[in-house]
C-alpha cells in the first residue's frame, strides 16, 4: 500500500481533542494560596534530596523543570517557593475536569490527572466543529475550577497531542488533514511524543533530524533500524496515526518509589526500605482485584544514573510474598552495587483485571 492509499484510508473524519492541564499541581496551589500568585512555585520536596514534581510557569522561565533534583532548582532561582504536594486535592479537581469532559462525549481517554484524549467525532452537545468543543470545555474548566487549560484539535491522536503545545499556556490550535504532513516536516525529532533521548541520539546518528528526514525512509529503513516502533515512526512522520481514543485504558503498571534521605550502599538496609514500597503496590493491587505477572526494579544510583530489572513469572503472581521474593532477588543480584543508590522503586506489570488508567502511586519528592 503506497503512502496515498494509506492516507485515503486513515481515519481523519475523526475529531480528537488533546486536554492538557497548564502546571496543574503549581496552578492549583497558586489557585488555594493568593500569596503564591505570581510567584515561581515549585511542588515537590524542598530538602537537600527533593525533587521538582511541578513548576509553575514563573519558575519554568528561570529553567527549572519536573523531576529535577530541588538543589539544582533551587540553584537556578534562589526565590523558588516550595510547596508540599497535596495529591487528594489534585484527584479531587481532575475529577471535576473529568465530568466536564463527559458532558461532551464519553470517549475520554485519561493519561494522568491533568491529560487526556477526547473523541468528539460524535458529541454530546452536538457542536459542529471541534474547535468550539474545545472552546467550551476550557471555558467550563476555568468557570468550575479556576484554572487555565490548552487543547490541542486534529484528526488523529499524534497530532492532536503536539497541537496542544503549540499554544501553551491558556491557548489552543488546530492542525486540519491539509496541514498535517507539513506540520511534521519541520519537527526536530525529540519534538515526537513517543520518541525518547536515547532514540533521538539513534536517529541523529543515522541523519534523522527531522520529521521530513523520516519522511524520506523506506518503510523497510525504519524497520530494520527500530524495529516494532519504526512502522510507528513511519507513519507519523507523515501525519497518519490511526490509534483510537480507548475509552477504558487499561492500566499496564502499578509502581512505587522513594527518595531516600541519605544514600546507601548496604543490601540490607535497601531490602529494608524496599519493603513498604512492596506493600503499598501490593495493597492498591488488592484493592483492584489486579494481579500482575512481571516484577521490576528501579535503581537510581547518587550520580543519577538508572538502572532497571525485571523478572516475569509464567502466571501472575498470587500473593504478596511472591511479590517481594522475586523483588529482593533482583536486588540481590545487584549486590555489589556499583555506587551508593538514592532511590529504590518496585513495579508491578502486566496487569490483569484493572481498568484504570496507568500512573504512578507515588511521585519521589
Amino acid at each position: 500500500m503506497n503512502d496515498e492509499d494509506r492516507a485515503e484510508l486513515s481515519p481523519r473524519q475523526r475529531k480528537i481533542i488533546h486536554i492538557d492541564m497548564d502546571a496543574f499541581y503549581a496552578s492549583v496551589e497558586q489557585r488555594d494560596n493568593p500569596e503564591l500568585r505570581g510567584k515561581p512555585v515549585a511542588v515537590g520536596g524542598s530538602r537537600e534530596r527533593g525533587v521538582v514534581a511541578a513548576a509553575s510557569y514563573e519558575a519554568r522561565e528561570f529553567g527549572v523543570r519536573s523531576a529535577m533534583p530541588s538543589v539544582t532548582a533551587k540553584r537556578q532561582c534562589p526565590d523558588l517557593i516550595f510547596v508540599k504536594p497535596r495529591f487528594e486535592v489534585y484527584k479531587a479537581v481532575s475529577q471535576q475536569i473529568r465530568e466536564i469532559f463527559e458532558e461532551h462525549t464519553p470517549v475520554i481517554e485519561p493519561l494522568s490527572l491533568d491529560e487526556a484524549y477526547l473523541d468528539v467525532t460524535e458529541n454530546l452537545q452536538n457542536i459542529p466543529l471541534a474547535r468550539d468543543v474545545a472552546l467550551a470545555i476550557r471555558a467550563k474548566i476555568k468557570e468550575v475550577t479556576g484554572l487555565n487549560a490548552s487543547a490541542g484539535i486534529s484528526y488523529n491522536k499524534f497530532l492532536a497531542k503536539l497541537a496542544s503545545d503549540h499554544r501553551k499556556p491558556n491557548g489552543q490550535y488546530v492542525i486540519t488533514p491539509e496541514m498535517g504532513p507539513a506540520f511534521v516536516e519541520t519537527l526536530p525529532v525529540g519534538k515526537f511524543h513517543g520518541i525518547g533521548p536515547a532514540t533521538s541520539a539513534k536517529m541523529n546518528s543515522l541523519g534523522l533530524f527531522t520529521g521530513l528526514d523520516m519522511r524520506n525512509q523506506s518503510l523497510e529503513f525504519m524497520q530494520a533500524n527500530f524495529g516494532k516502533a519504526g512502522s510507528y515512526y513511519y507513519w507519523i512522520s507523515r501525519g497518519v496515526d490511526d490509534r483510537e481514543v480507548r475509552a477504558n485504558r487499561i492500566r499496564k503498571s502499578v509502581g512505587a518509589e522513594n527518595t531516600f534521605s541519605s544514600d546507601l550502599t548496604d543490601f540490607d538496609a535497601l531490602a529494608a526500605e524496599l519493603h513498604p514500597l512492596i506493600d503499598k503496590v501490593w495493597r492498591h493491587c488488592e484493592t483492584k482485584g489486579s494481579r500482575g505477572r512481571t516484577v521490576t526494579l528501579k535503581i537510581k544510583f547518587n550520580d543519577f544514573e538508572m538502572v532497571t530489572r525485571s523478572r516475569s513469572a509464567s502466571v501472575a503472581i498470587s500473593g504478596r510474598d511472591e511479590f517481594a521474593r522475586l523483588a529482593i532477588s533482583l536486588l540481590k543480584n545487584e549486590v555489589p552495587l556499583p555506587k551508593p543508590v538514592r532511590l529504590l522503586g518496585v513495579s508491578l506489570s502486566s496487569l490483569l483485571g484493572d481498568e484504570e488508567n496507568e500512573s504512578q502511586l507515588d511521585l519521589p519528592i
